[in-house]
């Protein structure tokens, strides 16, 4: 290593985050915030604002979510590199939780440690969690909404948000007809075992089929990223995470206390997402729905009211906690599930980081990795029939709105929140005039 590289890495203290580009530039940064001089100390406020201006602003999804991150924070204020942000958003498509919120809180991580993590957190999600939380208020005090029109459009928009998602994810990640196949097993498994256990299940299968079946890419090529996290705090995050996974469940079934029922069914769906926030659909319907906690109804009118908000979708827990039917509810219910759904997702990366640079090049996890994305379009591709599409689609009025509402989010590139007034307009004049 050049005399340079080494007094670098003294510098940092062995933590740091360094990029290897073209002309063999690297930046340091040191993972310790406490650690550095003052003038480099990163502000826990300069990083709260930058995301929340993203927070009220990010439309169109995690996919878009990943553009203005790019745009904000590689070229704009230029924070890390290109590959150091390929790598970053790697990593997080690895991992389960919602990724371009999980690259956000990394991105927040490497500018001001864990504290700016925390900051990059709280600026992206709560706009759009407040305005879920005041939109669950709204719903609560309408009493049965199921002959509300307008609400009724907003089911009919989930049909045609999904089916975007279905659609993208689906040219992505099933290119060819293995993958295709694996996702329409994945679909008819989550078909035969309509629970959070034949949905856990398909995944696990669709990792294992990837592992022994699919061809893996070669990734050598790709720039070395080191994150500020000691292995001993990873280690204790990864044990905690799963002492949280296993154990919730069995202290909620040996206090019979509605709280930790709740947090335990939050949770374990921010654990177990692949592919993003939409796919914590059926995870979330399955957890709250058939318990009575929330109607189907109040749950699908919530999803499509969250297309109108920017931010991530995972936001919605704010949305279903603060309109449950029993206490814990209102906006303390909606932090406690927004708190719950997002607490697997700092756990998992700061007990990952430390291990991802050697673990992304090994062609097994390459391998699995395609086959848990293809199980996840078709897990999808199951929800689009149940709970969606059943529960809002009644006429041929309703079709012919859902694929408008399709045509103006794939083709016309509208905005999702236009959309969804859009929608609830439609259902509004359609029901007027029939």
């Amino acid at each position: 290593m050049p005399e340079k590289d080494r007094q670098a890495e003294r510098l940092a203290g062995g933590v740091g985050v360094v990029f290897r580009g073209q002309h063999d530039r690297e930046a340091v940064m040191s993972a310790d915030i406490d650690a550095m001089p003052s003038k480099e100390r990163r502000s826990f406020l300069e990083v709260l604002w930058a995301f929340l201006r993203l927070g009220v602003t990010s439309f169109g999804g995690p996919i878009s979510h990943l553009g203005y991150f790019r745009a904000e924070f590689v070229e704009r204020r230029k924070w890390l590199d290109e590959a150091a942000y390929t790598d970053i958003i790697a990593l997080c498509q690895f991992l389960p939780g919602p990724a371009s919120s999980q690259v956000g809180i990394i991105l927040g991580m490497l500018r001001a440690g864990l504290m700016g993590g925390l900051a990059a957190w709280l600026g992206f999600t709560m706009p759009s969690a407040l305005a879920l939380v005041a939109f669950g208020y709204g719903v609560g005090s309408l009493g049965d909404i199921s002959h509300v029109v307008g609400l009724h459009g907003l089911k009919i928009v989930a049909v045609a948000v999904v089916a975007q998602a279905v659609w993208g994810m689906a040219r992505n990640l099933c290119p060819d007809r293995e993958r295709a196949t694996i996702a329409v097993a994945a679909m008819l498994l989550t078909f035969a075992i309509p629970s959070a256990s034949g949905q856990i299940g398909a995944i696990l299968a669709g990792g294992v089929i990837g592992w022994r079946l699919l061809p893996s890419t070669n990734n050598a090529s790709t720039a070395p990223l080191m994150i500020p996290v000691g292995r001993a705090t990873a280690i204790a995050s990864l044990t905690l995470f799963t002492a949280f996974l296993f154990g919730l469940p069995l202290l909620a079934t040996a206090t019979s206390d509605h709280t930790i029922e709740l947090i335990s069914s939050f949770y374990r769906s921010g654990s177990l997402v692949f592919g993003g926030g939409h796919v914590v659909l059926p995870l979330l319907q399955q957890a709250v729905v058939p318990r009575g906690w929330i109607s189907n109804d109040a749950f699908l009118a919530g999803y499509g009211a969250a297309q109108a908000v920017p931010g991530p979708l995972f936001t919605f827990a704010a949305y279903l906690g603060t309109a449950m039917n029993s206490a814990p509810n209102g906006w303390t219910g909606g932090l406690i599930c927004l708190a719950a759904i997002y607490l697997p997702s700092f756990l998992l990366l700061i007990g990952a980081l430390p291990f991802w640079d050697a673990l992304r090049h090994r062609a097994g996890v390459q391998s699995a990795l395609k086959g848990v994305n293809a199980t996840v379009v078709g897990i999808l591709l199951g929800a689009l029939y149940t709970p969606v599409w059943t529960s809002a689609i009644f006429s041929s009025a309703d079709f012919g709105l859902a694929a408008l509402a399709f045509l103006l989010l794939v083709f016309w590139r509208t905005p999702p929140w236009l959309v969804v007034i859009l929608g609830a307009a439609g259902a509004t004049a359609l029901a007027a005039v029939v």
